[in-house]
């Protein structure tokens, strides 16, 4: 699978983290940095990273901020991303069972690197439980949502 991750200053090293695990599960990681821990504004890395996910270019996003709010509002100003910030890996599970979700936002001032790469294991080995009629349904009443308020790329 391709993943498309991307961090602030404060996420740098929690994303090192995450990028060499995706790796050695045999995946393929597009980083949107930024590399290395100087002060930097969120928006101009995990933009072009969500951008990536929503065009086809990745299947999913990982992104990594101090708290993992400001990636999440980032990724869901887009249509077609479904962020999810998660802070342990019960959370991870149900936001791609029940959620669909096609991006993790992690806080890296919030959790530890094992409870963060634990969570991203989680995450990325959870299927969606669209064949259960409720989860099935509320997922499409988000899409819904999404396809009423935010423009397709191609729209733009």
């Amino acid at each position: 699978m391709k993943i498309a991750v991307a961090n602030d200053h404060a996420g740098y090293s929690l994303k090192e983290e995450v990028k060499a695990y995706l790796i050695s599960q045999g995946h393929e990681v597009l980083d949107f940095g930024t590399d290395n821990e100087e002060a930097c504004d969120l928006p101009d890395y995990v933009y072009p990273a969500a951008l990536a996910v929503a065009e086809g270019k990745a299947d999913r996003g990982i992104f990594v901020d101090g708290v993992g709010y400001g990636s999440a509002m980032i990724a869901n100003k887009i249509h077609g991303l479904y962020a999810a910030v998660c802070q342990d890996p019960f959370c991870a599970e149900l936001a791609r069972s029940h959620s669909d979700t096609n991006v993790l936002c992690i806080g890296a001032k919030i959790i530890g690197s094992a409870i963060a790469l634990e969570t991203v294991r989680v995450w990325m080995t959870t299927d969606h439980l669209g064949d259960v009629e409720k989860y099935k349904r509320r997922v499409d009443k988000v899409v819904e949502i999404s396809e009423k308020h935010l423009k397709k790329l191609t729209e733009i």
